[in-house]
């Protein structure tokens, strides 16, 4: 086991985690970024192999880098004691323990998938996913896809993929028309994600776009997709296809947070107006505070580095542009809104939990989240219920419950003390 110390630590680097560095360490605080990523960017930067980095991106990564701040990349922490301010990092096949002044976290979110038939079989990639699979080299060229879901994630995985040379089958979007267009009258009055919106439709100009309409299953044979069937709730069509990149937004990572004891509002971490949660010396910003894009959360990641370097002033001169993307954060929530019809394309042989493979029929006797872990392993497998979580949430109502340690896998020996034995 090894230690470090410092004055601000932020967990995620992300957007919001790079920007409450980067402020923090500009205040002369010692700062140390973690996060389990090999490079900093988050899932929304993400390097891609064929572009370059956006002008935002490339801006604050090159800001991170003349900031003086330790990075810590690889690390995935895993259990914390707020009270002591320590965090405990897997790093290299070993246990890194951090004690800090101040803890930000910037844990961001991940996709959010909801069951159907056929979901688990070999070619159903999450929207987003599947664009970080394109970056890291995965070939998509000439391959027959369905991109299906909802969100503004569904036209940026389209346009990546058709850069590559992917057959675009349609883009179908779960919304209805209406939602979309009293959506697209609102970006009037917030010119950056305007052009944003006008850059991804030209990306994905070409594939067509089915508003109202989303999966309701897919199959094939060998074990392997072949197709897909689309609803709008009266009428059917089915697309033979290679791949179907399917996501439903985004659902914040609040385990750590839960762990340490923060208040939660809605699904994401509750904060004050200095991103401070409801834990003495903790705050949180971006995605893991409730979704809302990246410059939401550069704005509320420069608040809280401000706020964990005792900069109230600094920290105040950025309310303003965080309460203007805050309204496209919430204009965002309500146009793209799950409906309810979702749940209808569930069956009882429907796998829920894909680890522990647990279906919805074995769910239907259980009344809570503790329950059906207790008593169908639902929840238990590798990736701790942060597939099937968010699922069942949706579908029956159920809150997600206490988080234990260790708040991500990692090895036996890691949570003995042990270095790797190799």
């Amino acid at each position: 086991m090894s230690g470090r110390e410092c004055d601000v630590l932020v967990v995620g680097a992300g957007p919001a985690g790079i920007a409450a560095a980067c402020r923090a360490a500009e205040c002369g605080r010692s700062v140390l970024l973690a996060d389990e990523n090999p490079a900093c960017g988050g899932q929304i930067w993400r390097a891609d192999r064929s572009s370059a980095a956006t002008p935002a991106a490339a801006e604050w990564l090159a800001r991170l880098a003349a900031s003086g701040v330790e990075i810590l990349p690889g690390a995935a922490a895993f259990e914390a004691d707020a009270d002591a301010g320590v965090l405990r990092f897997e790093h290299q096949f070993e246990t890194v323990e951090v004690h800090c002044r101040r803890l930000v976290l910037a844990t961001g979110a991940r996709e959010l998938f909801l069951p159907f038939p056929g979901w688990t079989l070999p070619g159903v990639i999450g929207a987003g996913g599947l664009q970080a699979l394109v970056k890291g080299g995965f070939p998509v060229a000439g391959r027959r896809v369905v991109v299906a879901g909802s969100g503004p994630l569904l036209l940026a995985a389209a346009g990546l993929l058709g850069l590559h040379g992917a057959k675009m089958l349609g883009v179908y979007e779960q919304t209805s028309f209406a939602n979309l267009a009293r959506f697209s009258l609102q970006l009037w009055t917030f010119p950056k994600k305007l052009l944003e919106a006008i850059r991804l439709a030209m990306a994905a100009r070409g594939v067509h776009l089915r508003s109202g309409w989303w999966v309701a299953s897919a199959g094939g044979t060998n074990a392997r997709l072949e197709w897909v069937k689309l609803t709008d709730g009266w009428r059917q069509t089915k697309v033979e296809c290679d791949l179907l990149a399917c996501g439903y937004g985004l659902r914040p990572n609040t385990e750590l947070a839960q762990f340490i004891g923060c208040r939660m509002s809605a699904g994401a971490v509750a904060v004050d107006e200095f991103q401070n949660t409801s834990v003495d010396g903790v705050l949180a910003a971006g995605e893991v505070t409730g979704i809302g894009g990246a410059e939401l959360s550069l704005e509320e990641g420069s608040v809280a580095g401000y706020a964990a370097a005792d900069e109230p002033d600094r920290a105040r001169a950025h309310f303003a542009a965080r309460a203007r993307y805050q309204g496209f954060a919430a204009a965002l929530e309500r146009a793209f809104t799950l409906r309810q019809e979702l749940k209808s394309a569930v069956t009882a042989e429907t796998i829920v939990c894909r680890c522990e493979d647990v279906t919805a029929g074995q769910l239907g006797e259980f009344k809570s989240w503790k329950e059906a872990k207790l008593g169908s392993r639902c929840g238990m497998g590798a990736c701790q219920g942060k597939t099937c979580g968010p699922a069942a949430e949706f579908l029956y109502g159920w809150g997600a419950g206490s988080v234990r340690p260790p708040v991500t896998p990692v090895r036996v020996g890691t949570l003995a003390g042990e270095s790797d034995p190799r």
